[in-house]
């Protein structure tokens, strides 16, 4: 969904945004800013972690928990209960089942089994993310919404193909949504890794990519499988996935939708100011 001018995307009665770009750039506190004025929030990881993948990371815990000998018995006997509480703002259940290959010893997963968790992400992803029409919908039918925004999974650029005009994923968010990159500078980086640090993203690979990146891991450290650190894989996988990422979502911004700057977003304590901020970023691209 594109725009001739500024001015008509602010008459645009009832607004339906997608915020995409890398984990950390800003996407969930803008939609806190607007859901503070009454703009549905869809989050896209949050609906992977619980429609689609809450019992797999339920499971996970269950697991964990049968290694104790108390909580084996309590959960035996059903004494206890384990969910997950997943929110928007705290992501860590499905980074957790997420994990990352490496050393048992340090939670790490098999090589195998984090591929296999890879790809219930990707088809959990893809699902997740074409419902975004339909949460519009129920957005104003149900809960009387006039405006809407989906904070996309850092990973849309790694399900989708932007040179693509029919792409499925793309098209249905752009059937109904204006699509917006959030980008941040290449100087940034090194602040993007220190927030994943300090706060784990869950993050999705591109299953080549992936494979390649393992083989590069292990080369270069002249380590074996079951010996890598993987908080260590994790935090350079990030650093490599950001490098990757840039371009393709670049490409997306570029065939379906609009750019704003990740220092923007820090600007914006309003509705107004993004919707005014938006608009000049389309009366931008209408001009080229």
């Amino acid at each position: 969904m594109k725009f001739s001018s500024g001015r008509a995307f602010k008459e645009w009665p009832q607004r339906a945004v997608t915020v995409f770009g890398m984990s950390g750039v800003g996407k969930t506190s803008l939609a806190q800013v607007l859901r503070r004025e009454s703009w549905f929030h869809y989050s896209v990881d949050y609906r992977i972690g619980t429609r689609y993948l809450g019992e797999e990371i339920v499971d996970n815990f269950k697991r964990e928990a049968m290694k104790t000998p108390l909580l084996r018995s309590l959960l035996m006997s059903d004494s206890i209960t384990i969910s997950s509480n997943i929110r928007f703002e705290n992501l860590s259940p499905l980074s957790t089942f997420l994990g990352a290959p490496g050393d048992p010893e340090k939670e790490g997963l098999s090589f195998a089994e984090f591929k296999r968790r890879q790809e219930l992400h990707r088809k959990s992803e893809i699902a997740a993310t074409i419902e975004t029409e339909s949460f519009i919908g129920k957005s104003r039918d149900i809960y009387g919404y006039e405006h809407f925004i989906c904070d996309a999974s850092g990973s849309l650029c790694e399900i989708v193909d932007p040179d693509d005009q029919s792409d499925p994923v793309l098209n249905a968010l752009a059937a109904s949504t204006i699509l917006v990159y959030i980008r941040g500078p290449k100087s940034h980086t090194h602040t993007l890794v220190d927030r994943f640090r300090a706060n784990p993203k869950p993050m999705y690979y591109n299953p080549k990519f992936l494979e390649e990146k393992w083989a590069e891991y292990l080369h270069t450290n002249q380590t074996r499988p079951e010996h890598v650190d993987p908080s260590d894989f994790a935090i350079w996988g990030f650093e490599a996935l950001i490098k990757r990422r840039q371009p393709i979502y670049e490409l997306i911004a570029e065939n379906w939708g609009y750019t704003i700057e990740m220092s923007d977003i820090a600007q914006i304590s309003t509705a107004r100011d993004f919707i005014e901020r938006l608009g000049a970023e389309i009366d931008r691209k209408s001009t080229k």
